[in-house]
């Protein structure tokens, strides 16, 4: 298979390195998959201090090894905090807040960040929050940052709305990458219902603010075993060295209960086929993320041959906060029928 093959590229380096030179809890708690929860989880967040940290994105740091944006509940905004290791975070700053002003950002969270030409670009959802005979709405907006601290909306309007009938009224969980060879902007998003949404989807983009949403969409719905047989979403989309694409995201068993897993296609856009080993985080019995593991974040870390996944974690009512998962290894392993 095609990840066997990037992994024996860097079978030299993979072997030099452990995962447990870092305290981690016995593999057998998912399943013997190779994915391993950070004994010391979470790693960001708490009850008291920070509150809820959720909807992670990592990307390559400005001055440290990691950049972690995520949602800052108590906030209602966009944070960021710096990372050399993955576990051990800086103080969060405030990267954005939401504008009450131009009636479509009531909260703002679910961000993804891109550096590219010198500047940091931006995706995120605004969203004002149904109940009491009121529709809820979620859409997709789009800022700007010259050293990724201090962002700045491009416009007052959203990039993206719902428009289709399966979006309803929501699109949200925008996962966006440069690819030179297109020459354009992609974007994996959610939509669906507001609460937790229940499909991907697939759009590209010239300039990151007219975007055109594929034909084929939905590009992912439920699947047909139990940990997302209600519905899918929050995804994070990756290339390989060999031109495939593996998409992170998360899966309900329920509304309520929820897992993370992977799939891969040729293109990043149709013929998804899931892994064998998903689902590839899963909830913990007495631990924060009891109930959920939500909102995936990856990073593949070729110097050490291992993966590092972030994700938030819930328990009940009683908050989400930020976990950690290692895989010793770049195999993902075999992909199902």
């Amino acid at each position: 298979m095609q990840f066997k093959k990037l992994a024996g590229s860097i079978a030299a380096l993979a072997a030099s390195v452990a995962i447990s030179s870092l305290a981690v809890v016995d593999a057998a708690a998912q399943k013997g998959n190779g994915w391993v929860k950070y004994a010391g989880n979470p790693v960001l967040g708490d009850p008291v201090r920070l509150g809820t940290c959720f909807d992670v994105n990592v990307v390559k740091g400005k001055s440290a090894k990691f950049d972690m944006y995520f949602s800052w509940r108590p906030k209602k905004s966009i944070a960021v905090c710096s990372s050399d290791d993955g576990i051990h975070w800086t103080e969060p700053e405030i990267v954005l807040r939401p504008d009450s002003a131009c009636g479509w950002e009531q909260i703002i969270n679910r961000a993804s960040v891109v550096r590219k030409d010198g500047k940091w670009h931006m995706w995120y959802t605004g969203q004002v929050l149904g109940g009491r005979g009121r529709k809820g709405t979620s859409k997709v907006g789009y800022a700007v940052s010259d050293d990724g601290r201090v962002f700045r909306k491009v416009q007052q309007d959203p990039v993206m709305v719902a428009e289709a009938t399966f979006e309803q009224d929501n699109v949200m969980c925008p996962h966006v990458m440069w690819d030179a060879r297109r020459g354009a902007w992609r974007m994996w998003y959610s939509a669906g219902e507001q609460y937790e949404p229940n499909v991907n989807c697939y759009a590209e983009s010239k300039d990151g603010i007219k975007w055109e949403k594929s034909p084929l969409n939905p590009v992912m719905a439920k699947g047909t075993r139990e940990w997302e047989q209600n519905r899918v979403g929050g995804c994070e989309v990756h290339p390989l060295p060999d031109g495939t694409f593996v998409m992170f995201y998360i899966g309900y068993k329920d509304i309520h209960t929820a897992a993370i897993g992977a799939a891969v296609s040729k293109d990043g856009i149709s013929g998804w086929r899931r892994l064998k080993a998903n689902p590839l985080v899963t909830p913990t019995p007495g631990t924060f993320d009891a109930s959920a593991c939500y909102k995936p974040s990856v990073f593949c870390d070729e110097k050490n041959g291992r993966w590092m996944l972030w994700y938030n974690g819930r328990n009940g009512g009683k908050g989400e906060y930020i976990g950690l998962v290692l895989k010793e290894g770049l195999d993902l392993g075999d992909l199902e029928p």
